[in-house]
């Protein structure tokens, strides 16, 4: 029953006088002076078009609200109720509050509530989600306008093991500011995808908002390890239409973790981390025991063995629980696996004492449980293994985390880091062997008979072995050098050469330090050799000479003197209508600023995605998710538009669906599948 201009000028030509046989009533009443009752039937429906409206505005808003506020999507603890109910519960919620206070509201809302049952249906307000989300990306697609841009994807798989993925646009705004916009969800489905079909649809996507291809200047990935294969494809498809589309690791990403994930494709490595993570999660999770001595020595262990980002137990006596391992945006497994080291026997005592003394046998099973996990050979042999490794990578690690990595010292560090890696596996198994061995003999940890043969434990694998080898072999090729291998391989992928090179030379332009790392060289290199397709021969001609007045000018220029980044100064000369002189400086640092360097926006719409899964995962309809996502992440953007604006697009999505013309134009609404539009314009 929503009416809007266009309904409004049309009633006075439909509504007609009814013939009515009955004798006269009080409908007689309404008539005006002159009998004539057409202007009075008009003054009704104009009067329900006004409360209608009245409504619909508050409707909106209330959606809105729920959607930005992440209120609608509280879960049900009994399980009673499904997605769908609750979101049209915290609606009704919403109505009855808003309309205690509101008279206008309530006046409007009164005697209508055909119309309100209509709004509160879950169609409508996915209805009204979608418009949003729809205006949310004409938005961005008018910010990025013809400039370059970057695409960041991150696997996020839900309860379901579905593929979610969102998709950041990373773009240099008119200012000269880095803006990171979360654009769309790619939905992969259930079943494994492979690189070509990704391409396809990030393109689709791309091609319905009339984004052109060959405008992409970086890519950035990130998301489950498993997935290190299509990344890789990925890129090199990008890469073949568009030879610009550099990958660039993001520094925001936990590097320390993505070699964990990597490593975790070796079985026993794996199996250690889910042993790590039982034993870590039972320490931080368990409640404390009567025997206070006891209580403070758990909680001190415990303390040393959680991250910093925990997940809050139930209960004041409850701690927090681990992060999944290989979460890229969790914290470091680094300082546990020392600490556990350092405390091996007291955290193993504690685990004996709980076992058999523990608050309640729940307790006592638990401990139980964690105690074997940690004392086996092969725990033992990978937590010193992982030390070894991680202790190599770990100022790695920490360089990428400052607040602006210096290249350079990133460059030599991932270098310094692969020959320690190499060495390593050349020259240390005998050293960790032996640390392990008179490890375990100190704690009274069984150790096998190296030279007994090796029985893989599952079937299939002892059918398919040839050739029998002993457990040395086993531990030392298929554990220790197989898991230096794919250190260094993951190193590789995300540090190539060529990515590197582009960073270094790029470094040049970083204004800090009035300009040191200046190099007028350095930079015509960088054009020449990874962006020649944005600058023609005359151009690069200037753009030398460019750089020479561009150098003077900035170490006297007060705005531009005492500049520390690359964005600093891309804004400054946008400011101070620099970028029009030097134009094609300008040029060249968008084209910088654009690599995915250190991406925000990913980590906080993979976080957010993360929330939304776990609300949504009884919700029956995947395109809620979509649009509820953007609208959430990107609610800024979302916040701006007027209500009249969305009730416009309402009308128009009416008249397309009267044509059945609905096609997306310059990157306007899209229509949802299936009609829901028909009831809302109903008399």
């Amino acid at each position: 029953m929503l009416l809007t201009h266009k309904d409004e000028d049309n009633i006075a030509s439909t509504s007609e006088p009814q013939q009515n046989e009955n004798p006269p009533s009080e409908a007689d009443d309404f008539e005006n002076e002159d009998g004539n009752s057409e202007t009075v039937i008009h003054a009704q429906n104009s009067d329900q078009i006004t409360k209608n409206r009245i409504c619909l505005k508050n409707f909106i808003t209330i959606i809105r609200f729920l959607a930005l506020q992440d209120m609608a999507y509280s879960i049900d603890l009994f399980g009673e109720q499904t997605a769908e109910q609750r979101h049209q519960e915290a609606f009704l919620s919403m109505v009855e509050l808003i309309s205690s206070w509101n008279d206008e509201f309530s006046q409007a809302l009164s005697g209508n509530d055909s119309y309100l049952s209509k709004c509160a249906s879950f169609p409508f307000q996915k209805h009204i989600l979608h418009i949003l989300a729809s205006r949310v990306k004409k938005h961005i697609r008018e910010e990025i306008g013809d400039s370059k841009f970057c695409i960041v994807l991150d696997g996020a798989r839900d309860e379901s093991e579905k593929e979610q993925m969102p998709l950041i646009l990373r773009f240099v705004d008119k200012n000269g500011f880095i803006q990171e916009r979360l654009f769309d969800i790619v939905d992969v489905g259930y079943s494994r995808f492979n690189a070509v079909t990704l391409k396809e649809q990030v393109c689709a996507i791309l091609s319905r908002h009339n984004l052109d291809v060959s405008n992409i200047r970086g890519q950035g990935y990130d998301g489950t390890c498993d997935m290190r294969e299509q990344w890789n494809g990925l890129q090199a498809l990008f890469l073949n239409e568009c030879p610009s589309a550099y990958y660039i690791h993001c520094f925001a990403h936990k590097l320390d973790l993505a070699l964990v994930g990597a490593s975790t494709e070796i079985m026993p490595i794996a199996q250690f981390f889910y042993s790590l993570t039982i034993v870590v999660n039972f320490f931080c999770t368990c409640r404390k025991p009567d025997d206070k001595l006891l209580a403070a020595e758990l909680n001190e262990i415990a303390q040393l063995l959680e991250t910093r980002e925990l997940e809050t137990g139930e209960g004041e006596d409850c701690l927090g629980t681990m992060q999944q391992v290989g979460d890229a945006r969790s914290t470091s497994y680094f300082s546990p696996i020392c600490s556990l080291i350092n405390r091996y026997d007291a955290t193993c005592c504690i685990l004996e004492k709980l076992s058999e003394n523990g608050t309640n046998y729940c307790q006592n099973g638990d401990a139980y449980m964690a105690y074997n996990h940690l004392t086996t050979f092969d725990f033992v042999l990978v937590l010193h293994l992982m030390r070894n490794t991680m202790g190599i990578t770990d100022i790695l690690c920490q360089a990428l985390q400052q607040q602006y990595p210096n290249v350079v010292n990133v460059k030599h560090i991932v270098r310094s880091s692969k020959a320690l890696l190499q060495n390593m596996r050349q020259d240390g198994w005998d050293k960790l062997l032996k640390t392990v061995t008179s490890f375990c003999d100190k704690n009274g940890i069984d150790v096998p008979q190296f030279n007994a043969p090796y029985v893989p434990i599952s079937r299939r694998a002892r059918r398919q072995q040839e050739n029998q080898i002993t457990l040395m072999q086993y531990y030392r090729e298929q554990v220790f050098f197989i898991a230096i291998d794919t250190q260094i391989q993951e190193l590789n992928s995300r540090f190539s050469d060529r990515s590197m090179e582009l960073l270094t030379l790029g470094s040049a332009l970083v204004p800090k330090d009035t300009y040191q790392a200046f190099n007028i060289d350095n930079i015509c290199t960088l054009v020449e050799k990874y962006y020649p397709m944005d600058f023609n021969e005359q151009e690069k001609i200037t753009l030398r000479f460019q750089l020479q007045h561009f150098i003077v000018d900035a170490r006297q220029d007060s705005n531009l003197k005492s500049l520390s980044t690359i964005q600093e100064l891309c804004a400054c000369l946008a400011a101070t209508k620099k970028s029009e002189v030097y134009y094609l400086i300008d040029r060249l640092l968008r084209l910088i600023m654009t690599l995915p360097v250190s991406t925000p926006t990913t980590e906080r719409s993979s976080s957010s995605m993360k929330t939304f899964k776990s609300m949504l995962k009884n919700m029956t309809d995947d395109e809620f998710i979509p649009d509820s996502m953007i609208i959430y992440i990107e609610r800024k953007i979302a916040k701006s538009f007027s209500l009249d604006s969305i009730i416009d697009d309402l009308e128009s999505l009416n008249e397309c669906n009267d044509s059945q013309l609905c096609s997306s134009v310059n990157g306007g609404i899209e229509r949802p599948s299936g009609n829901y539009l028909f009831f809302y314009f109903e008399l």
